[in-house]
């Protein structure tokens, strides 16, 4: 894994106490991954720690391997060699019954929301539950205690007056919140959120990553958040870690760090040199 030291720091990210390898949430160890015997690596050899109470930016430009590394903590890539663990859970290891015990404690924020636009914010954030709620949830009612608990997050993320509106109303920035509190409804103990700020503009960008890191923070829930843009990355994460051609080229504390250090993870002119 390469590390990159002692950058200039860019002032956008606060310092935050250097966490101890051995208290790692997650713990990714030397993954390989590819999707069929004959098939080229798409992760070749990543390491990876990710903390309770901080946020990591994962960088890459498309076909870095981002996606697959999301996946693998899951179950849906395959683990070629290596090991991943999220908690204390060896995710190769897992059946499938383990693995969607597994996966009902992810709570994933995706692009493009994924929510059932007909149906109403609150209903929306009501279906993170569905995987503990019980049978007759199945059928569309809940409990008193779980429509207070969306509730409750609908607030927490800004936009609690929207709760009965359906949610195809909204705007982009809207729509990612109640996904992001459909997420917190499963009380999840990791969210990954992948290109979470892509269909999104500047602004409501900076509003979705500065929620995400203050889940992060506040709840103790450690977040790996996907991002192309660099200005994003420095000022809302607390680590940084560069993918390019499946490998780890850059990883470090975000204070640490600044544009020039992780040019090299989207350095086009170096990728024609390599074809």
């Amino acid at each position: 894994m390469s590390v990159v030291a002692n950058p200039a720091p860019t002032g956008t990210a606060s310092p935050v106490a250097a966490p101890r390898d051995e208290d790692a949430h997650v713990r990714i160890r030397d993954l390989r991954v590819r999707y069929a015997p004959d098939a080229p690596l798409v992760l070749d050899g990543v390491d990876l720690d990710i903390h309770r109470g901080e946020m990591v930016a994962l960088l890459g430009a498309s076909g870095s391997g981002k996606s697959t590394l999301m996946k693998s903590l899951t179950g849906f890539a395959p683990i070629t060699s290596g090991t991943v663990r999220a908690g204390d859970v060896d995710v190769a290891g897992l059946r499938p019954r383990e693995l969607r015990a597994l996966r009902a404690q992810v709570g994933q924020v995706f692009q493009q929301f994924n929510l059932i636009g007909r149906l109403s914010v609150l209903t929306n954030v009501l279906t993170g539950s569905l995987h503990h709620a019980g049978p007759v949830n199945l059928l569309g009612t809940f409990r008193a205690g779980e429509r207070r608990r969306a509730l409750e997050l609908l607030d927490r993320v800004g936009i609690g007056h929207k709760a009965n509106e359906e949610a195809r109303s909204l705007s982009g920035g809207q729509q990612q919140r109640v996904a992001i509190a459909r997420a917190l409804m499963q009380n999840p103990r990791l969210i990954l959120a992948d290109e979470p700020v892509a269909s999104l503009d500047p602004k409501m960008s900076r509003v979705v990553l500065q929620l995400l890191r203050s889940i992060a923070r506040e709840e103790g829930i450690p977040v790996l958040v996907s991002l192309h843009v660099l200005p994003l990355a420095l000022e809302h994460s607390d680590r940084i870690v560069g993918l390019r051609h499946g490998r780890t080229l850059v990883e470090g504390r975000t204070a640490e760090l600044d544009a020039s250090s992780l040019a090299p993870v989207y350095d086009i002119e170096d990728e024609e040199d390599e074809g």
